[in-house]
């Protein structure tokens, strides 16, 4: 009888660690989740302000125009972690004054280089729009994680820090909300 009860609570032990030593591992892969995928957004951020900029310096809008879309870029470029996302929602908000004007597309109609800009840009919008998306849906999913009572209890995230949500204003026309 009692080496019943020595090898059951053995295998109660077994079964327990594994349970933990899995759930640790499962948060260890959702926090390397969250740094790849907000270095997708990093790209992401950067290769929307780079078409900004060769919009801004490409001669086909008016220089007030240029100007301030050149200083919307040079300041989310520079912005500390802290204040980054709302340096990017300011350049959002310079593009949209810009590329979202109503018969804008028309004006450029004549200049397929100035077209090809505009479609570049548009699509590294819709790129930051996406990577801003997947991010956050994996920074909560593991920010939920983290709050599971195993893992406050255990504290199994290591020294990993909490992801933060990235919240900024992405659309480039005024009432377009995609999520």
């Amino acid at each position: 009888m009692t080496w019943t009860i020595i090898v059951l609570s053995l295998l109660a032990l077994v079964l327990l660690s594994f349970w933990v030593s899995w759930r640790a591992s499962r948060l260890d892969r959702l926090h390397n989740r969250v740094e790849a995928a907000r270095t997708a957004l990093d790209l992401a951020l950067v290769r929307r302000s780079s078409a900004a900029s060769e919009l801004a310096s490409s001669g086909v809008l008016d220089p007030a125009t240029s100007l301030l879309l050149a200083d919307a870029v040079r300041r989310a470029r520079q912005a500390k972690e802290a204040e980054r996302d709302l340096a990017e929602s300011d350049l959002t908000r310079a593009l949209r004054a810009t590329v979202g004007e109503p018969g804008f597309r028309e004006e450029l109609a004549g200049n397929v280089g100035a077209a090809e800009l505009v479609d570049e840009l548009e699509a590294a919008a819709h790129q930051v729009f996406i990577a801003r998306k997947f991010y956050n849906d994996v920074a909560g999913r593991t920010i939920d994680a983290r709050r599971r009572p195993l893992a406050l209890i255990l504290r199994l995230w290591g020294s990993a820090l909490q992801p933060e949500f990235f919240d900024m204003d992405d659309a480039l026309v005024e009432g377009d909300h995609r999520g």
